[in-house]
């Protein structure tokens, strides 16, 4: 029978494809990682990897492992909190970057400062990313903006909170910057956020629906990155007007509303209908109802 540690080890090298990654993540050689997996593949009596050189990845046996393994571990670790009364244990979550910039980051703060037998791991990504990473155990949760097209019927977006879509200028631009905002849009170097993402298709959105053409400079997949590259002064882009940042005191930017508009990208946390996380879940969802942003209610978004 393998251990809760083995069982760790196996979730760990199933999130990196790498036993040397996993064992920097824990705290072991790749060489003790690789022992643990062949005792375990022993144990169970099937083949959990396809090896391939320093390459490791979950064949069918392995991907169908996951979920469970995942939820033995989270049981044993909710022991920790029984006599408590709190929360402990592990809770692996994928979240936004701009997410961590911005309301999630307090949200994740509180929780910790209440629960300090909880230990939060954080990937950071994008929305489209998390998506099978949540449907398929890896990960408990992901803070994710609405997703454009349906989801599987095993997965459920909670909103917790909204951003406008806004127009960001730089305030010492290295071009000429119209006065109006759709002149702004039509003149001036586009910074454009990675169109393939969700984020993406918003801002397709906006610029359709102000029926605007823009002159395409860059297309980058990160808001920090294009904000960063605006307050430099080589473009102009449309991001989310990211929650609990203090927008108003940047030296280097001017936020303008696109006149018309009132697309806004909603945030929200992604997680199975069934898991044994659900008090963390529901932990983070009153967070936000406290704070007035929405009432949450999970849904299964169409496209």
């Amino acid at each position: 029978m393998p251990s809760i540690r083995v069982l760790k080890t196996f979730l760990a090298v199933a999130r990196h494809s790498s036993f040397a990654a996993a064992g920097t993540e824990i705290g072991l050689t790749a060489a003790a990682v690789g022992l643990q997996m062949r005792a375990l593949e022993t144990d169970l009596g099937q083949t959990l990897f396809d090896r391939s050189g320093r390459t490791v990845v979950l064949n069918t046996a392995g991907r169908a492992a996951v979920p469970p393994t995942v939820d033995l571990v989270q049981r044993y670790e909710s022991l920790a909190s029984v006599n408590t009364g709190g929360m402990g244990g592990t809770v692996v979550m994928g979240a936004l970057v701009s997410a961590l910039m911005g309301a999630f980051s307090g949200a994740l703060w509180q929780l910790k400062r209440d629960h300090p037998l909880l230990e939060v791991k954080l990937f950071a990504g994008l929305s489209a990313d998390f998506a099978p990473r949540v449907a398929n155990g890896e990960l408990d949760a992901a803070v994710t903006t609405h997703s454009p097209r349906t989801l599987p019927a095993t997965l459920q977006w909670t909103p917790l909170y909204t951003e406008p879509m806004v127009l960001i200028v730089p305030r010492r631009p290295h071009f000429k910057l119209a006065s109006d905002p759709l002149d702004i849009l039509r003149t001036a170097p586009f910074l454009r956020f990675d169109r393939t993402t969700w984020t993406g298709d918003l801002v397709a959105t906006v610029l359709a629906k102000s029926r605007v053409k823009v002159v395409e400079s860059l297309e980058v997949n990160s808001v920090e990155t294009i904000v960063a590259l605006v307050r430099q002064g080589y473009g102009v882009s449309i991001v989310p007007k990211l929650d609990n940042v203090k927008w108003a005191r940047d030296t280097d930017l001017h936020i303008i509303t696109i006149p018309g508009n009132r697309i806004e990208r909603r945030v929200g946390l992604l997680e199975r209908t069934q898991h044994s996380r659900r008090q963390f879940t529901g932990a983070i969802k009153k967070h936000f109802k406290s704070r007035g942003k929405l009432t949450p209610s999970s849904v299964n978004p169409a496209a």
